[in-house]
């Protein structure tokens, strides 16, 4: 019986990672190598006791992120700009993952498009930040770091996020007023987002590691569900049992909450709001619920993480 391919998947113990590391292991087709800086961690040793191999590398050390590639088919590369909230920083992590996987035979880059495709620089319906970006963990990968993969004559395929529904887990849950009442406050007016839970993510992923014939060389936008902010009020209500309003906040005012990725999220979600006949085709619904047979609709997702709602 021949040995199964291996995938090395970068960011194994963080949310999207680990969705993908989590996800491969339950499929069962490829051995799974999870790569982590701290192989010690809690979740670094949950991955092993699932039967992954789990190898230290480190995104800023080229040697060992080579380590953590050698011998293996595939990788799932993800970048963590929330960790540092650096442009320069994620260009370098995308330089080092780019010169470590020289060799591989298929590249899952996980990715974002450049906002400044539709927004320029001067416009100032929102503020342009490090001089040179818009929604930078968007721009970063979008404008600069696709190109990267390109130019390396990487096997890659181009896997195109939406919103984490985990994200309403907590800091984006619903809050509750003074007077008892439940509120949703996501800044995107009338707008659709398209979303998708991060388990989904990682059985989109086996589905593209498993189909190269077809997927190289593509991106793939993933997204179950384009909704409206009253719709994910509604999945709310449904879920918890008691009426939840759906009453946005502005873009500023998202931006002026203070705390540390406020103005990043908040130009983001400005993006979504005022370009999303742009930004909701390239989140093929159909195309993603074909990969990701027994996909969750918000409301499922919601029913499965009912106990790790932090409501604020």
């Amino acid at each position: 019986m021949s040995e199964k391919k291996i995938i090395a998947v970068v960011g194994a113990t963080g949310e999207q990672g680990g969705a993908v590391a989590r996800a491969l292991l339950a499929d069962g087709e490829f051995a799974v190598r999870a790569l982590a800086r701290n192989p010690e961690s809690a979740p670094a040793k949950k991955l092993a006791d699932l039967g992954a191999e789990v190898v230290a590398a480190d995104l800023y050390d080229v040697e060992s992120l080579r380590n953590g590639f050698a011998g293996a088919y595939g990788a799932y590369l993800v970048t963590p700009f929330f960790t540092h909230m650096s442009a320069a920083k994620e260009l370098e992590e995308v330089q080092n993952l780019v010169a470590a996987a020289d060799g591989l035979k298929h590249v899952v880059w996980s990715t974002l498009e450049d906002t400044r495709e539709v927004i320029s620089l001067d416009d100032d319906r929102m503020p342009t930040l490090d001089e040179k970006y818009k929604v930078p963990h968007f721009d970063v990968k979008g404008g600069e770091a696709d190109a990267l993969f390109e130019k390396a004559g990487l096997p890659t395929t181009y896997v195109r996020l939406s919103f984490y529904w985990n994200n309403l887990l907590s800091g984006m849950a619903p809050r509750r007023a003074e007077d008892g009442s439940l509120t949703l406050s996501l800044p995107m007016g009338e707008s659709r987002i398209s979303g998708i839970a991060a388990e989904d993510i990682g059985k989109a992923v086996v589905g593209v590691l498993k189909h190269p014939e077809t997927t190289i060389g593509q991106t793939i936008g993933l997204g179950v569900e384009h909704l409206t902010g009253q719709e994910v009020s509604e999945a709310f209500s449904a879920v918890l049992g008691e009426a939840v309003a759906y009453e946005p906040l502005s873009h500023n005012d998202f931006r002026a909450l203070g705390f540390r990725e406020a103005v990043e999220i908040g130009n983001m979600f400005q993006y979504y709001t005022e370009f999303d006949t742009h930004i909701l085709p390239r989140r093929d619904i159909g195309q993603t619920r074909e990969l990701v047979p027994g996909w969750l609709t918000l409301k499922e997702f919601l029913s499965v993480h009912r106990e790790e709602i932090v409501i604020g």
